[in-house]
């Protein structure tokens, strides 16, 4: 019986490398398979006791994740702007015989971080695990973007500066304690270049490489760094983008799944197959892809919100996109690229 779970296990890390190593996404079950058989670790196992702070936890993927490892046993610390909506978090969390605690802070606001962070610390003592996952997207093409250079300050000062901001202020009492794991809640846009996107993309792009600088630094201490580029997933964040409606997409749930297995396996990087192929595509031919996806900023529509038409969904909270009626060549070219934004 022993010789079978070996063989079984070995079978799992064999195709989860062979995946790998073309640039696939190891399948869930694949994963799952392989932590049983071998004696891998369980989401329990890895959070059970740990403090894992969240941010933009009050909904979305943010609230999906947080409640799947209050479920495995993680004292998670919620983080948002609005202590109604992380209330509610949390009674949902401790109603599931969950442990949470809220720290509402505006990640925009630098000294509203260095205060969270600080009040985290005296509370809790120290922060094991770190997800990154509040942030603002702008959906906006280049020529409506002219006089609108606050869209990349107001971008890069959430996606970029805040999560930055809160690293600093975390790692070093990880760095001491030798143990700590950071995830960086990144975009399949990254990867693809998506038109459109630049404020967003280009903040997102910094986070990034900010982390592979610092990678390298951190690692003897034992505080890994995981970046997960995640698809297009159904949350408030699109919800006014009306032709997002016909694009198929990842349910919260299933990207707090993402979040779990990053948890458990802490890989350097989590992609979609599709993010992975666009990225190698890139490499070997940047001028194919740039045909290809001037194809699609045509057949895509600009949102009345973009043109000035539509105030009201070019919120904070929003991506401005607004609406816009999809032809279907479009529609196809949003199923064929799925979980791509564009």
């Amino acid at each position: 019986m022993a010789d079978v779970v070996r063989g079984v296990g070995g079978a799992a890390r064999l195709i989860g490398g062979a995946a790998k190593a073309v640039g696939q996404q190891v399948p869930d079950e694949v994963l799952r398979l392989g932590r049983r058989a071998t004696g891998g670790r369980s989401l329990r196992d890895v959070v059970t006791g740990r403090h894992v702070m969240i941010t933009g936890a009050s909904s979305g993927i943010g609230q999906a994740a947080a409640m799947k490892i209050a479920r495995a046993g993680g004292i998670v610390l919620l983080v948002a702007r609005t202590p109604e909506t992380l209330e509610s978090t949390r009674e949902a969390i401790e109603q599931a015989g969950g442990e949470a605690h809220v720290h509402r802070c505006d990640l925009s606001d630098i000294e509203d971080i260095d205060n969270m962070a600080a009040e985290a610390l005296e509370r809790h003592g120290h922060v094991d695990i770190l997800v990154n996952n509040a942030g603002r997207s702008i959906r906006r093409s280049l020529a409506l973007s002219y006089e609108r250079f606050h869209d990349f300050e107001r971008t890069v000062q959430l996606n970029y500066l805040g999560a930055v901001r809160l690293i600093l202020r975390l790692v070093p009492p990880m760095r001491e304690r030798r143990y700590g794991q950071i995830v960086n809640i990144s975009s399949i846009g990254v990867q693809t270049n998506t038109p459109r996107f630049s404020a967003y993309v280009a903040s997102k792009s910094a986070l990034d490489a900010f982390s592979r600088c610092i990678a390298p630094e951190v690692v003897s201490d034992n505080v890994k760094i995981t970046t997960v580029y995640m698809p297009l997933v159904k949350t408030p964040m699109i919800a006014p983008t009306n032709i997002y409606d016909a694009f198929p997409t990842l349910a919260p749930d299933e990207a707090a799944q993402m979040i779990c297995d990053a948890l458990m396996d802490k890989p350097k990087r989590m992609a979609t197959r599709l993010g992975t192929f666009g990225e190698i595509l890139y490499a070997v031919s940047p001028k194919t892809v740039d045909l290809v996806l001037n194809t699609a900023y045509k057949i895509f529509p600009d949102s009345k919100a973009a043109k000035g038409e539509d105030d009201k969904a070019d919120s904070s909270d929003s991506d401005g996109s607004g609406g816009g009626e999809m032809s279907s060549e479009a529609i196809a070219m949003a199923y064929l690229m799925r979980g791509v934004h564009f």
